[in-house]
């Protein structure tokens, strides 16, 4: 139901755009969030984004440099990175919250899409 993509190879300092498409229903209503995890390593919240594109939460390491916006009339939220660095490198996912806003905590989304593969390489 939900699907990221958009991942590849970047060099560092260099820009890459996710995008998370939904199908087979609508996410309008819920807040939308984009997680990673490095190989070895937890994943973790990267960036979070309410119902209405408002209430916008940033992990403190791409605050800056990552933005999170929506398209709900598309059923797509997209992630813009920009200043890449080596310890970005990781798999992405997209998921859509039980609730109307963003959670830092991942327990708080309900519907999780398939990660796409980011290398920022030097």
């Amino acid at each position: 139901q939900l699907q990221a993509f958009g991942g590849g190879l970047v060099q560092a300092g260099g820009s890459l755009r996710l995008s998370c498409a939904a199908s087979g229903r609508t996410f309008s209503n819920n807040g939308v969030g984009w997680f990673r995890q490095a190989p070895g390593k937890d994943r973790e919240f990267v960036a979070g984004i309410g119902w209405n594109g408002g209430y916008l939460l940033y992990a403190d390491s791409v605050k800056g440099r990552f933005t999170i916006s929506r398209d709900n009339a598309a059923n797509m939220v997209r992630l813009d990175m920009n200043s890449l660095k080596l310890e970005d490198t990781a798999l992405y996912y997209c998921a859509a919250s039980r609730t109307a806003v963003a959670s830092r905590d991942q327990h708080t989304y309900r519907y999780w899409g398939q990660g796409t593969l980011v290398t920022v390489s030097s």
